[in-house]
């Protein structure tokens, strides 16, 4: 008996290609380092949020971003990262 394959294409192509990743530069300090994933976790979170309806700092408390940081696959935040994302919306706004 003969056995069908099913091959699966996608609906829709993407806009972009995605970016590939650069290593960062090697020698910086290590509070570089910390503050750069740190603004990347914030920046992640905040375009989440966005992406959720939250458009204003006073309704992104920190329950609510550790809560969206577990939704997209993130370590919780610290306070200080709930403090950038804050900032993110509001200037982001």
């Amino acid at each position: 008996m003969a056995v069908a394959t099913l091959t699966t294409k996608p609906l829709f192509e993407p806009l972009h290609k995605p970016l590939k990743k650069k290593p960062l530069p090697a020698g910086q300090p290590r509070e570089w380092y910390v503050s750069h994933n740190r603004r990347l976790k914030a920046m992640r979170l905040a375009i989440a949020l966005l992406d959720s309806g939250v458009y204003h700092p006073a309704t992104a408390d920190n329950r609510k971003i550790r809560a969206t940081a577990e939704d997209i696959g993130v370590h919780p935040p610290s306070d200080t990262t709930c403090r950038m994302v804050r900032a993110l919306i509001r200037y982001g706004r």
